[in-house]
C-alpha cells in the first residue's frame, strides 16, 4: 500500500536490525523505540498518539517476559504489532440493525471524494446483499448530481434525484420515504461539502442528520490531508455526531499519519478504506490486515476475499487441471493473465503476499501491468493454432508476431522459453518434484 511505504520500509529496517542481534537488553530496545518513535513522527502521526504507543510497547517489550523469551526480537515485532492493531480500532463494522431502509449519510470536504465513495459504497453493499438507492443531495458543486446519475448507470444502481432547485434536507426526506415505498434496503446520501467547514454547511447536515435519522453517519475524508483528516474529523463528530470514518486516496503517496491517528485522538472508528479510482476500489477496514501491511507482514485475507469475488472459480479449476495434464495452452495463459488483472495491479497483489513487499517495490505498477500487456500482445498476434501448439512457430512467423505486436524477436523467443520452461515444471510437478517459482520467469519479463 504506497501511503505507507515510507513508513514500511522504516520499520522494516528497524526490525532487521533487531532481529539480527538476537539476544536484547533494555538498552537495545530503548534504541529501537527511539527509531520508532521518529519513523512515526516523519509518517505524520500525532505526537500524542506516538507518545501513547511508544509508552505501552516499551512498558510490555522490556518486561522480564520479553527479555527472557527464546526470541526476543520477534517478540518485540509482535508487541508493536499489537499495539499498533489497539491504536488502529475496531474492525470497519455497519449497523444495518432494525427495520429498513437503513440510512447512511456520507459527509465531508470538497475534492475528499464523497460522491464516488457513495457509488463505492453502494456497489459493495449491493454484493453483500442489500439492495441500495443512492441520494443525490449535493445541490451546490457543479455537475454533482450529474455525476452521481452517471455513476448509478455504471453499476446499475437506482438514484433520487430533484436536480439542484430543491433544498438538500427535503430531497434527502423525500429521498427515504421514496426508498421505503419501493423496498430499498439501503439508502446512500451524498451531500455537499465545503472548501472548508462553515456553519451553513454544518447546519444543513443537521438538518439533514435531524429529518432522516440515519443508522450511519461516515465521514469521507483524504488521506492525503494528513493531520489536517484529524482536526476535520474532531470537527464534524463534535457538531454532526460521526459513527465512522472512510479514507481516500490510501493508494497514493500519503505518509499514513491520519490512518493510524484518526481513531485514538477522534474516538471514531475508521469503516472502510478508498484504494484506488475504480468503483470496486473500496475495502473493509481491518486493523489487524493494515497493520500486517505497515510491517511488511502482507495481507493475504484480502487477497483471497478480492479473488473470491472476481476471480472466475470454474475456469480457474479447468486451467490448473489443463496444467496438470500438460495440455495448458497460450490461450489458457492469455486467459489467466485476464483473470489476474482483475485483482489489480500487480505490484498491489504483490504487497498482499507475506515477504513480497521489497519485490512489489522493485516492480512499480506501471511497469508491471505495461510488462503484462506487452505479454498479452505477443499472444494476441499469433493464431489460434499457434496459441495452441507454439512449437510451429518459426522464425518467420516470429517476425510477423513481432511486427503485430510491437515487440521484438527477442521479446517473443523468451516469451516462448518461459513458456517452455514452465510446461517442464508441470511435469516436474507431475512427478512429485516442484523446483521455484512458477511465474517468476514472467515477472522478469
Amino acid at each position: 500500500m504506497p501511503m505507507f511505504e515510507t513508513l514500511s520500509d522504516r520499520l522494516q529496517a528497524i526490525f532487521d536490525k533487531v532481529t539480527r542481534r538476537g539476544v536484547l537488553s533494555e538498552a537495545d530496545v530503548n534504541a529501537a523505540l527511539r527509531e520508532v518513535r521518529l519513523a512515526l513522527l516523519e509518517a505524520d502521526v500525532n505526537y500524542k498518539v506516538v507518545k501513547s504507543f511508544i509508552t505501552r510497547v516499551r512498558e510490555r517489550a522490556v518486561g522480564q517476559e520479553s527479555l527472557r523469551s527464546l526470541t526476543p526480537a520477534q517478540q518485540v515485532i509482535t508487541i508493536v504489532y499489537e499495539e499498533l492493531v489497539r491504536t488502529l480500532g475496531e474492525p470497519g463494522r455497519l449497523d444495518l440493525s432494525g427495520s429498513p431502509p437503513h440510512v447512511i449519510m456520507l459527509v465531508g470536504l470538497q475534492g475528499s471524494g464523497k460522491t464516488t465513495t457513495a457509488a463505492k459504497l453502494a456497489l459493495k453493499l449491493r454484493r453483500e446483499g442489500h439492495r441500495p438507492l443512492m441520494i443525490a443531495a449535493d445541490t451546490y458543486r457543479p455537475a454533482a448530481v450529474e455525476q452521481l446519475e452517471i455513476l448509478g448507470k455504471q453499476i446499475q444502481i437506482p438514484v433520487y434525484s430533484e436536480g439542484t432547485a430543491a433544498a438538500p434536507p427535503d430531497i434527502c426526506e423525500r429521498g427515504v420515504q421514496h426508498a421505503r415505498q419501493r423496498g430499498y434496503t439501503v439508502v446512500i446520501m451524498d451531500t455537499a461539502g465545503r472548501l472548508h467547514i462553515d456553519e451553513a454547511m454544518m447546519a444543513e447536515l443537521e438538518a439533514i442528520r435531524d429529518r432522516t435519522r440515519p443508522k450511519e453517519v461516515l465521514l469521507v475524508v483524504d488521506a492525503m490531508t494528513g493531520q489536517d483528516a484529524v482536526r476535520v474529523a474532531d470537527e464534524f463528530n463534535r457538531r454532526i455526531g460521526l459513527t465512522g470514518i472512510i479514507l481516500t486516496k490510501v493508494d497514493g503517496d500519503a505518509r499514513g499519519g491520519a490512518a493510524i491517528s484518526v481513531r485514538e485522538v477522534t474516538g471514531v472508528p475508521i469503516k472502510y478504506l478508498g484504494v484506488g479510482e475504480k468503483l470496486d476500489a473500496l475495502e473493509t477496514f481491518y486493523p489487524d490486515r493494515l497493520a500486517s501491511r505497515i510491517l511488511g507482514m502482507g495481507d493475504v485475507m484480502t487477497l483471497l476475499e478480492k479473488a473470491e469475488q472476481e476471480l472466475d472459480r470454474q475456469k480457474a479449476l479447468e486451467a490448473e487441471k489443463r496444467l496438470l495434464e500438460g495440455t495448458f495452452t497460450l490461450e489458457d495463459f492469455l486467459e489467466q493473465l485476464q483473470e489476474l488483472k482483475k485483482l489489480g495491479p500487480l505490484s498491489q497483489i504483490l504487497e498482499m503476499l507475506p515477504g513480497f513487499q521489497q519485490v512489489a517495490r522493485q516492480l512499480p505498477a506501471e511497469m508491471t501491468d505495461k510488462q503484462l500487456k506487452r505479454i498479452e500482445a505477443i499472444i494476441y498476434s499469433m493464431t489460434p493454432e499457434e496459441r495452441r501448439n507454439p512449437r510451429i512457430i518459426n522464425a518467420s512467423r516470429k517476425r510477423r508476431i513481432a511486427r503485430g505486436s510491437g515487440t521484438t524477436v527477442e521479446e517473443v523467443n523468451q516469451l516462448l522459453r518461459q513458456f517452455r520452461q514452465m510446461q517442464q515444471l508441470m511435469k516436474q510437478l507431475r512427478k512429485g518434484r516442484f523446483p521455484g517459482n512458477l511465474f517468476g520467469g514472467f515477472l522478469r519479463f
